[in-house]
C-alpha cells in the first residue's frame, strides 16, 4: 500500500534526460501528460502490488483532474510563449535562480541537474504570457545533448559565479555552442548572468570585467542573488522583452515578403488592353 500511495502522491516524474517538475498549486497547473502518466505509472504498481481496486477508484478522479488541466491549458494555449534557456557551469546556481524566479523561494542545497522544465503564466508589460524554462546540466558529462536543448530555446541566461572565475571563462564557451545551434538566426537574445553577487567578499570576477566582455557580445550583462532575489525578476523579464521583439521583427519581415510577392503575382496576372 505504501508503494500505492507514494506513487500517486509524487510530484515528480522522470523521463530519459529530462524530468518535468509541477508546479505547487496557484503557479502553474499540471498538464495533461502528467496526469495520464500518473495514472500509467500508479495502473502499473497496483497491479505489481495486487491493489487494482484502488487505482479502479481513484483513476476516474485523475483522469478528471487531467481534462480539468486540458480544458485550462486550451484556454491557456492562446497566450504568447517564451521559451527560455538556461545555460552555464555546474553550481553557479541555475537552478537557484529558477527556482527563486518560479516559487520565491531558495534552495541552497540542489542536486546536480539533468534537465527541468518549468511552464508560469506571467505578466509582461501589462500582457499576460506563459514563459517556459529549461534548466539545463552544467556538467561536462551533458554536452552531447545540449544541442537538442538549445535549438528548442528562444533566448538564453548565460550564467556564471561570480565567486568562480573559471565559471566565467566558460561562458564563452558556451556561448558558441549556442551560436553553432543557432547558426540560421541573425539575432540571439541572450543575457550574460554573473550570480551569487550576495557574496562579494569571494568575488574573483571583476564587474568591470564582465560587463567588457558583455558589450564585445553585444548583450546586456546583469548581477544577479538567487539569495536575496536580486535583479531575478529583471533577468528574465528583460530577455522575455528580446524574444518578444525578435518575435515581433520575424513576423513584420514574413509580412512585408508575403505582401510583396502578392503585389508581384498581381502585376503578373495584369495586362494591356
Amino acid at each position: 500500500m505504501c508503494c500505492v500511495l507514494l506513487s500517486l502522491i509524487s510530484m515528480e516524474i522522470a523521463v530519459p534526460e529530462m524530468t518535468i517538475r509541477t508546479p505547487p498549486p496557484g503557479s502553474a497547473s499540471c498538464s495533461d501528460l502528467f496526469q495520464l502518466l500518473l495514472i500509467q505509472q500508479s495502473r502499473e504498481i497496483c497491479c505489481q502490488t495486487g491493489f487494482t481496486d484502488l487505482i479502479g477508484c481513484l483513476a476516474p478522479r485523475l483522469w478528471q483532474a487531467g481534462t480539468m488541466a486540458a480544458s485550462k491549458s486550451k484556454n491557456q494555449s492562446s497566450l504568447a510563449l517564451h521559451k527560455v534557456i538556461m545555460v552555464g557551469s555546474g553550481g553557479v546556481g541555475k537552478s537557484a535562480l529558477t527556482l527563486q524566479f518560479m516559487y520565491d523561494e531558495f534552495v541552497e542545497d540542489y542536486e546536480p541537474t539533468k534537465a527541468d522544465s518549468y511552464r508560469k503564466k506571467v505578466v509582461l508589460d501589462g500582457e499576460e504570457v506563459q514563459i517556459d524554462i529549461l534548466d539545463t546540466a552544467g556538467q561536462e558529462d551533458y554536452a552531447a545533448i545540449r544541442d537538442n536543448y538549445f535549438r528548442s530555446g528562444e533566448g538564453f541566461l548565460l550564467v556564471f559565479s561570480i565567486t568562480e572565475h573559471e565559471s566565467f571563462t566558460a561562458t564563452a564557451e558556451f556561448r558558441e555552442q549556442i551560436l553553432r545551434v543557432k547558426a540560421e538566426e541573425d539575432k540571439i537574445p541572450l543575457l550574460v548572468v554573473g550570480n551569487k553577487s550576495d557574496l562579494e567578499e569571494r568575488r574573483q570576477v571583476p564587474v568591470e570585467e564582465a560587463r567588457s566582455k558583455a558589450e564585445e557580445w553585444g548583450v546586456q550583462y546583469v548581477e544577479t542573488s538567487a539569495k536575496t532575489r536580486a535583479n531575478v525578476d529583471k533577468v528574465f523579464f528583460d530577455l522575455m522583452r528580446e524574444i518578444r521583439a525578435k518575435k515581433m521583427s520575424e513576423n513584420k519581415d514574413k509580412n512585408g515578403k508575403k505582401s510583396g510577392k502578392n503585389k508581384k503575382s498581381f502585376k503578373e496576372r495584369c495586362c494591356l488592353l
